[in-house]
C-alpha cells in the first residue's frame, strides 16, 4: 500500500512538474511576443537608442513624445480602462493626425519609455522636458488638447499627481 501511494504522489509531482515548465515556456513566449511588438513600434517610428542617453532623450519624434506623456498622465490615476485608452488613441488621432495603427504603435513605445523611466510620474517629467527641446512652445497646444480628452474621457477628478503634473507643464512651458 505505501508503495503504491509513492507512486502516485510521484505521478502528481511529475504532472505539476511538468504543467509549469509549458506555463513557464508559455509566459517566455508571451514576453518574447511583447519585446517584439515594442521593437517592432520603434523601427517604424525610426527610433534609435543612442549609447550612454536614456531612451528618453533619443527621441526624435516629438508625436511619440505626446503619446507617451499622455499615457504617463493616465497611468498617473492607476491603470487606465479601455474606454480611456480608446479615447486617448481617438484623441491622438484627431490633434496629431496619425492612424490608428500608429497611434496604436505610439502608444506601445510610450509604455515601455514609461517603463524604462521607472513609473508614470518621472516618465511625464521627462517627456515633457524632452517635448519642449523638441518642439518648443508649439507643442504645448497638442499636448494640452490630448490630456483634456483623456480627462473627460474617464474620472472626472484628477488626481493629486496629475494636478502636480499640469502645474509642471506650466512651468516648463513658462504659462502663468
Amino acid at each position: 500500500m505505501p508503495f503504491i501511494l509513492g507512486l502516485i504522489a510521484l505521478a502528481g509531482a511529475a504532472y505539476i512538474w511538468v504543467i509549469r515548465a509549458r506555463n513557464a515556456a508559455e509566459i517566455t513566449h508571451e514576453i518574447s511576443g511583447v519585446a517584439s511588438d515594442v521593437m517592432a513600434a520603434a523601427r517604424r517610428f525610426g527610433f534609435r537608442r543612442r549609447l550612454n542617453t536614456h531612451p528618453v532623450d533619443s527621441l526624435d519624434d516629438p508625436d511619440i513624445a505626446v503619446a507617451s506623456a499622455a499615457l504617463a498622465f493616465l497611468e498617473m490615476s492607476g491603470l487606465p480602462t479601455t474606454e480611456q485608452q480608446n479615447a486617448m488613441i481617438v484623441s491622438l488621432q484627431s490633434h496629431l493626425t496619425m492612424s490608428h495603427d500608429k497611434a496604436q504603435e505610439a502608444l506601445i513605445l510610450g509604455r515601455w519609455l514609461i517603463v524604462e523611466c521607472q513609473g508614470p510620474v518621472p516618465a511625464f517629467a521627462r517627456m515633457a522636458k524632452r517635448l519642449y527641446k523638441l518642439k518648443g512652445a508649439g507643442s504645448f497646444e497638442p499636448l494640452l488638447a490630448v490630456l483634456h480628452d483623456i480627462a473627460k474621457s474617464g474620472r472626472t477628478v484628477l488626481t493629486e499627481q496629475q494636478k502636480d503634473a499640469l502645474a509642471d507643464l506650466t512651468r516648463l512651458y513658462r504659462i502663468t
